[in-house]
């Protein structure tokens, strides 16, 4: 499961957020219209539409992104040498093959379906250990925020293969791999590597605040342990999460609103996570007392106020700053950070329609689309700065 030696020497794979980032990118479009689909019962799928989905984003796109980044950053974070290109191919190269069969295998075979997925978890597994030896190879006395970075990766190698078995024997299994990869994995990767970047970029120059991420991590893993033992009952720990991280926020003091779009894309992403928990809370706390459903709002407006968004603005930034092309945002690249927010709301609104007992597939479905076309956008402009190194102008 090797790409030939003339494809590995191409621009192309030269460095290793490029292959990883356009596998990425064309999951999100193809799992976003497949699941569209599947949802409105235009196709058939061996996996059911809502476990498609959550597998589909949290593992082809934000996965292999996540390593696009991390293969890239995490050596400099820890102060060693870059990774060699045969070592993150061979992870891109299961990401690749498995990413395939499992969106075939999930129209077409189950058995499809099921190699991808094994797949899919080994290249996550070799990635994981790919940055766990590069922890356990540095020198560098500080490893406080790499070491968090790499819990999280952990934490999602463990929701990985929670999942795989839920989905193949146990099914009651797929719930908690969920709530595992949404707050374990997602959000705290996402949240370690932006507690060290984004004051970093806004020249904050506040300490920090060192047991900041292990009190979030006890407070998430509290969260899990009591929606495991009844459903909506976290409403107080999503409360303190809010308050926690608001403050936290407050404190760093970021330049917002700020005239750089490269930075207050950042800034957005940050300010929803408090937004998101303090939704949560509300979320949880009426529908433990109501039979009000809201359409899994709590999770996505985490997933996509910040993950979503504080990876296309970071990618974003990848992307030109390892290109050779001016770190500057131009109206295309403030159409894209913009047109994230469009989709967060427009995610939102169908949450709150469908929780008032509305029809929200109208909505549901222009969602989707906006999402699709948000990738396809991106995809358009910065592809070949990806694929072939082009310079951009406006």
């Amino acid at each position: 499961m090797q790409f030939s030696d003339d494809s590995q020497d191409s621009y192309f794979f030269s460095q290793p957020h490029q292959p990883f980032f356009v596998l990425a990118f064309i999951s999100a479009i193809v799992t976003m219209l497949t699941f569209l689909l599947s949802y409105k019962g235009i196709i058939h799928m061996w996996i059911s539409p809502s476990n498609f989905h959550a597998y589909g984003l949290t593992y082809l796109l934000f996965t292999p992104a996540f390593f696009g980044f991390l293969f890239t950053t995490f050596p400099r974070f820890s102060s060693t040498p870059s990774i060699e290109k045969k070592v993150y191919m061979r992870v891109f190269s299961f990401y690749y093959m498995g990413a395939t069969l499992f969106l075939l295998g999930s129209v077409v075979s189950p058995v499809l379906s099921a190699v991808g997925m094994v797949l899919l978890f080994i290249g996550h597994s070799l990635g994981f250990l790919i940055l766990k030896n590069i922890y356990t190879t540095t020198t560098m006395e500080d490893r406080h925020d790499i070491f968090w970075i790499l819990l999280a990766m952990g934490m999602g190698v463990l929701a990985h293969f929670i999942f795989i078995i839920g989905q193949l024997f146990v099914p009651s299994l797929v719930g908690f791999s969920t709530e595992i990869s949404t707050y374990l994995y997602l959000f705290l990767l996402a949240f370690s590597v932006a507690q060290r970047m984004v004051p970093f970029f806004s020249h904050s120059m506040v300490e920090k605040h060192e047991n900041l991420l292990k009190q979030i991590f006890i407070l998430l893993v509290l969260h899990i342990l009591l929606e495991g033992i009844y459903t909506n009952s976290s409403f107080i720990v999503d409360f303190i999460l809010a308050y926690i991280i608001g403050k936290e926020l407050l404190r760093w003091k970021l330049p917002f609103p700020n005239p750089n779009p490269l930075l207050w894309i950042l800034h957005l992403s940050l300010f929803w996570v408090p937004v998101a928990f303090l939704l949560s809370g509300l979320v949880n706390l009426i529908s433990l007392t109501t039979s009000v459903y809201f359409l899994a709002l709590d999770v996505h407006v985490i997933i996509l106020g910040f993950v979503l968004t504080i990876l296309i603005g970071f990618g974003t930034r990848v992307t030109l700053g390892h290109s050779g092309n001016q770190m500057f945002a131009d109206k295309w690249t403030k159409f894209f950070f913009i047109w994230t927010q469009v989709v967060v709301l427009l995610r939102i609104l169908t949450s709150l329609l469908a929780s008032l007992g509305f029809n929200f597939m109208i909505l549901f479905d222009i969602t989707a689309t906006a999402w699709i076309v948000m990738f396809i956008a991106w995809a358009l402009r910065f592809f070949a700065v990806l694929i072939v190194g082009k310079k951009l102008t406006e």
